[in-house]
C-alpha cells in the first residue's frame, strides 16, 4: 500500500515540489468567454485583442472557472485512488477464492508481487492530492482548511423523511379533493347544467394552466425516477451541483402541493348560478385563480432560503437566458428548458386569458370579450410563437459560437415549426380553405422535418446499418420493441394539430376547451417521452468516450425518451464532457520548450 505522505503535524509534504518559474506568467492571456450580453456586445464592437483590462465580473467568473477546475481535478484524483484500491481488493478477493478452491498459499507471493508493482506502492497519486488541497485552501480558501475541503469534498444531499411524509399528505389530500368534486358534479349534476357553459368558457382555462404545469412535473419526476434507478447522471448533464439537484420525490412533492391547491380552488369555483340578489359570482371565489398565480410568483422569486431556493434561482437564471437567448452562450439546462417551454404553448396562452379576463373582463359575472378582440388575437399568436422563437435564436447564438452547420439546420426545423403555427393559428382564428390548405401544408412539412430531427438525431435511431436493424448499435433497454413503440408514439402525438385543421372544436361529451387541454396534455406527455432517451444517450456516450465508467456497465430498462441519446452521443458538438473551460491559455511553443 501507498505510504502516507503526511508529515507529524498532518500537513501535506510539497517540499519535494519545484513551483513553475513566474516567466510563465508573460507567456498566459486571460481569455473570458462570451457569455454575458456585455461580454457579447464588448466582442462584437471591439476587434482589438490586446486590450488586457478585466471587469471584476470577468475575473470574479475567472475565478469561479478556476475553482471549478480544481474540484473536478481533485474529484478525478480521488477516482483514481478509489480504481487502485479497488483493483488490490478485487485481486485480493481473488486469490482468497482461488486458494480456497485449490487448497493452495498462492495468494501471499501474488499478493507480494501486487504491493511492490506501481498500483501498489507508488504514492504519486496521493502526494498530488495533498498538493491540491493545500493549493486551493491557500490561495481559494484564506488559508481556511475546512472551507477549502468543503468546496473540494461537497457531501451528498441526505434524503430526508419529511419529504416523504409531506408528499404522501399532499397526495392524499389531492386525491380526496378529486373524490370530492366528482361527487359534488354527480350530485348536482353539474354536467347538465345550464351555467356549464359559462364555467367552460371563463374558469376552466384559467385552472387548466395549473394542470399544465403540474402534469409537466410528474413527467419530469417520473424522468428523474428513472434516471437514478437506472444510474442515469443527469446531475452532471445538466450541471447542477453537488447537493442541490431535486429528486423525484422533490419535485412530486411540489406538483402534489400545487394540485391540492388547484383542486381546492376549482372545488371552490363549481358555483354554477349567480346570487340572484347582486347577479354576479362571489368576487373572493372567482379571484382564486389569480391568488394562485401571485402566490406562485411568489414563491418562485423569494429571496428567502426557503422552498428550494438553489433550484428556484437556477430555474430564474435558465429562463433568463432564455429570454436573452442570443446575447447569452447556450448551456445545456437553457436549451432543455427552452425546449420544455415548446411544449407548453397552451399555457403561454392560458397566462394572455389571465391578463384579458382580469384586466378587460367581468369576472363577477363572469364574462368577457377576449375572442372578439384584435389585440387578444394578435398575442394569441404572438405568444404561441415565443418558446419557438427562444430556441430559434439559441440555434443561431450556437451556430455563431461552434461554426456547426448542424445548428443551422437544427434552426431551420425550428423557423418550420413556427411557420405552421401562425398559419394554424390565423386558419383557427380567420377560417376559409385557402387558410386550412396552407396550415395542413406546413405542419405536414413541419411534423415531417420535427419527427425526423426527434428520431434520427435525438434519439439517434433509424441506423439501417446498425446491429440492432434501424435502432442503433447500442441500446439501454434489452426490448428492442419499446425503441418501435416510442418511435410509433411519437409520431401520433405530433399529429395532435390535426384536430385545429379539421376544425374538431369538441365533441358530444366535451366541451371545446376540455379538447384543447387534453390535446395540449397529449404534447406535454410526449415531450416526457422524448426528454428520457436523448440525455439518457448522452450520460452513456460521456461514460463510454471519457472511459471512466470502471465499475458501471450502465445497463438500464427505460421507457421515456430523450435522455438516452444524449446520454450515447456525449462527445463533439454540444455535448456534456468534464472538461471545464480554463479562463487562459498560453503559448504553446513556450509550454513545450519547457515541458
Amino acid at each position: 500500500m501507498a505510504k502516507s505522505s503526511k508529515g507529524r503535524e498532518g500537513k501535506p509534504d510539497i517540499e519535494g515540489f519545484k513551483p513553475a518559474s513566474l516567466d510563465i506568467l508573460n507567456h498566459v492571456k486571460i481569455n473570458i468567454e462570451r457569455e454575458t450580453p456585455i461580454s457579447t456586445l464588448k466582442g462584437i464592437l471591439t476587434t482589438s485583442t490586446s486590450d488586457l483590462s478585466f471587469s471584476k465580473e470577468e475575473l470574479r467568473k475567472a475565478e469561479e472557472l478556476i475553482t471549478k477546475a480544481f474540484v473536478e481535478f481533485h474529484k478525478k484524483l480521488r477516482v483514481l485512488k478509489s480504481y487502485c484500491f479497488l483493483n488490490q481488493l478485487a485481486f485480493s478477493k481473488i486469490m482468497k477464492k482461488y486458494d480456497k478452491i485449490t487448497s493452495r498459499n498462492a495468494s501471499k507471493a501474488y499478493l507480494e508481487m501486487v504491493d511492490n508493482s506501481p498500483i501498489g506502492s507508488s504514492d504519486e497519486v496521493t502526494k498530488l492530492v495533498e498538493r491540491v488541497e493545500a493549493t486551493f485552501i491557500k490561495h481559494f480558501a484564506n488559508g481556511n482548511h475546512r472551507k477549502g475541503m468543503d468546496i473540494l469534498r461537497p457531501k451528498a444531499k441526505r434524503e430526508r423523511h419529511r419529504v416523504t411524509y409531506f408528499l404522501g399528505f399532499f397526495s392524499g389530500c389531492s386525491i380526496a379533493l378529486v373524490v370530492a368534486i366528482v361527487v359534488i358534479i354527480h350530485a348536482r349534476n353539474i354536467m347538465k347544467n345550464p351555467g356549464r357553459a359559462l364555467y367552460m368558457d371563463n374558469i376552466f382555462p384559467l385552472y387548466s394552466l395549473f394542470g399544465f404545469i403540474v402534469l409537466h412535473m410528474l413527467m419530469y419526476s417520473a424522468n428523474i425516477y428513472f434516471w437514478r434507478r437506472y444510474r442515469v447522471n443527469y446531475t452532471f448533464i445538466f450541471g447542477f451541483k453537488q447537493g442541490t439537484a431535486l429528486g423525484y420525490r422533490e419535485v412530486l412533492l411540489l406538483s402534489s402541493a400545487l394540485s391540492v391547491l388547484t383542486l381546492g380552488g376549482v372545488l371552490s369555483n363549481l358555483d354554477m348560478e349567480m346570487d340572484e340578489r347582486t347577479k354576479s359570482f362571489k368576487a373572493l371565489t372567482e379571484l382564486v385563480p389569480l391568488g394562485i398565480v401571485i402566490v406562485l410568483l411568489l414563491i418562485i422569486f423569494c429571496p428567502f432560503n426557503i422552498i428550494y431556493r438553489s433550484s428556484r434561482f437556477f430555474f430564474i437564471q435558465c429562463a433568463f437566458h432564455c429570454i436573452c437567448a442570443p446575447l447569452y452562450k447556450v448551456t445545456l439546462p437553457d436549451f432543455f428548458l427552452a425546449d420544455q417551454l415548446t411544449s407548453q404553448v397552451q399555457a403561454f396562452r392560458s397566462l394572455e386569458f389571465y391578463v384579458c379576463y382580469y384586466v378587460w373582463g367581468n369576472f363577477k359575472t363572469r364574462s368577457h370579450k377576449c375572442p372578439e378582440s384584435k389585440v387578444f388575437k394578435d398575442f394569441y399568436l404572438v405568444v404561441a410563437v415565443i418558446p419557438y422563437a427562444f430556441r430559434l435564436l439559441q440555434c443561431f447564438r450556437r451556430w455563431v459560437d461552434e461554426k456547426d452547420p448542424s445548428h443551422v439546420l437544427n434552426g431551420l426545423k425550428y423557423f418550420s415549426t413556427i411557420a405552421a403555427v401562425v398559419l394554424r393559428t390565423a386558419n383557427e382564428l380567420q377560417g376559409g380553405m385557402i387558410w386550412k390548405i396552407m396550415a395542413a401544408a406546413s405542419s405536414g412539412i413541419a411534423t415531417i422535418a420535427n419527427t425526423y430531427w426527434d428520431i434520427v438525431i435525438d434519439w439517434g435511431l433509424l441506423r439501417w446499418n446498425s446491429k440492432n436493424p434501424w435502432l442503433r448499435d447500442k441500446l439501454l433497454v434489452p426490448s428492442k420493441s419499446v425503441y418501435f413503440i416510442a418511435m410509433v408514439l411519437n409520431v401520433i402525438l405530433r399529429l395532435a394539430w390535426m384536430q385545429t385543421v379539421m376544425g374538431i372544436r369538441d365533441f358530444p361529451f366535451m366541451h371545446r376547451t376540455a379538447l384543447v387541454a387534453v390535446v395540449a396534455c397529449l404534447e406535454i406527455i410526449r415531450r416526457g417521452i422524448w426528454n428520457f432517451f436523448r440525455y439518457v444517450n448522452l450520460d452513456l456516450e460521456t461514460c463510454y468516450a471519457s472511459k471512466c465508467c470502471f465499475s458501471h456497465r450502465w445497463e438500464v430498462h427505460v421507457e421515456l425518451i430523450r435522455l438516452e441519446n444524449e446520454h450515447l452521443n456525449n462527445v463533439g458538438k454540444y455535448r456534456a464532457f468534464k472538461s471545464v473551460p480554463l479562463p487562459f491559455n498560453y503559448d504553446d511553443n513556450y509550454a513545450g520548450k519547457h515541458a
